[in-house]
């Protein structure tokens, strides 16, 4: 399934030939060949995915598998725009990184090939669906807060230096360095090109053409988003997703899974917090116009804002002080060493506790800035979001779009003038209706 230059795209019949030459993966399908079905399901901007059903039924034999291929280019755009198709090992990578962190929210890889570019991993049967999907519906899911925080608590703690050891957190930093090209795509699309003129930007034109002028002359918000590259080229704090929206999310009203990680390298915490609140409130801001009474999703998008980033906090504190108290397992930990911070050492907890207040501080005004300049790119950028784009009236869009860019511009701006999730909220709010 390759060539000198790279990886050979797969089709459908390419993906159940691909399947049935490797007799482990085939015996979860059941069946054989003859009796598969392949979609090809990659509506995303980056790659090509495949779905293969068999007749196999059970625990052991699932009956399905999604196959996800990386080709040696950007998917929307084509080969105009090369990508490294190594992308792909890097999300097998933090496939499993997270889910030896999280297993209830995180699907399992039973194969990476280097050489075709090429992951197998758990199907996610409907009623799963892309949570974005659902959103745009009208859904609201009452347990997708609570499982985002943890997520988000657990692979954010857990691949840390407040959990790791020095050496280990040096490795792993050194090993997801290596994903350059996925992080200069995030530079350039996140906090480049939405702020002077690009090849790929687009916008609702004519109505936002003097939005957009605007934020080209804003020196404030090309100051603000500077500090913000700055932080994501320099900041190594844990291993990240890396592309958190929700459309990286599977969901039933009863289960969360975090999938497409190919964007994983050690980075701000706050960016992967930020990525998916601004997307809550993306969807906040197209309710307006989408279909139906959407004032009880509404209430909710920004309830679940709240509890995202309280939920985060509390257990991400939680996991931290546990670590500290148990002494660092395996030696892990280097930010905060029981013998300062433990509980028996002079003014260990409270010392623990006026860092944990600091450094917490910190991860929340970069999650609002990360936020903002999210929102910002799904609406002067390439890529944009559902929520907006399904809304077929191009003025009442922009106005949907002028609220939200308004909006994003003032998280990115004065990230540093909310004291808590419930202030944004309220922000939020009173955005919407001015």
């Amino acid at each position: 399934a390759a060539e000198a230059g790279g990886p050979q795209a797969l089709d459908q019949e390419g993906a159940a030939s691909y399947i049935e030459a490797r007799p482990e993966l085939a015996a979860l399908l059941g069946g054989s060949k003859a009796d598969w079905s392949v979609k090809e399901v990659g509506d995303g901007n980056i790659n090509f995915v495949f779905i293969v059903e068999g007749p196999g039924a059970g625990p052991e034999r699932p009956g399905a598998l999604v196959l996800k291929q990386a080709l040696p280019y950007v998917r929307c755009v084509g080969e105009a725009w090369p990508l490294s198709a190594e992308r792909a090992r890097f999300e097998a990578a933090a496939l499993r990184a997270e889910r030896a962190c999280c297993p209830a929210h995180v699907p399992e890889v039973m194969l990476y090939d280097e050489r075709a570019a090429v992951i197998v991993m758990q199907y996610l049967a409907p009623p799963h669906l892309v949570l974005r999907k659902g959103l745009v519906a009208g859904e609201c899911y009452p347990n997708l807060a609570s499982h985002v925080a943890t997520f988000l608590a657990n692979t954010l703690f857990k691949t840390s230096p407040l959990c790791l050891s020095a050496p280990e957190y040096r490795a792993k930093v050194a090993e997801y360095s290596r994903n350059s090209d996925m992080c200069a795509l995030t530079e350039q699309v996140v906090f480049t090109d939405p702020y002077g003129e690009a090849q790929y930007n687009r916008w609702t034109s004519p109505q936002l053409d003097g939005d957009v002028a605007a934020l080209w002359a804003d020196t404030a918000a090309k100051t603000a988003v500077a500090r913000l590259k700055l932080k994501f080229l320099s900041s190594a704090q844990s291993l990240l997703h890396g592309d958190l929206h929700t459309g990286s999310l599977m969901v039933t009203m009863r289960e969360t899974w975090a999938i497409d990680p190919e964007f994983a390298f050690y980075g701000p915490i706050g960016f992967d917090v930020g990525a998916f609140l601004a997307n809550l409130l993306l969807c906040y801001f197209a309710s307006s116009n989408l279909p139906g009474d959407r004032s009880g999703q509404r209430t909710w998008l920004l309830e679940t804002v709240e509890s995202v980033w309280d939920g985060f906090c509390v257990q991400f504190l939680g996991l931290w002080s546990a670590h500290v108290q148990d002494g660092g397992a395996s030696g892990g930990g280097s930010l905060c060493s029981p013998a300062v911070f433990g509980s028996a050492a002079p003014e260990g907890g409270r010392s623990l506790e006026e860092c944990q207040k600091a450094v917490v501080s910190d991860l929340f005004r970069d999650s609002l800035g990360f936020a903002g300049a999210k929102m910002i790119r799904r609406i002067v950028g390439i890529a944009h979001v559902e929520d907006l784009e399904s809304i077929e009236d191009a003025d009442a869009r922009a106005g949907c779009e002028r609220r939200a860019l308004k909006f994003g511009r003032e998280l990115l701006v004065n990230s540093g003038s909310f004291k808590d999730a419930r202030a944004v909220t309220e922000a939020a709010q009173k955005a919407f209706t001015g």
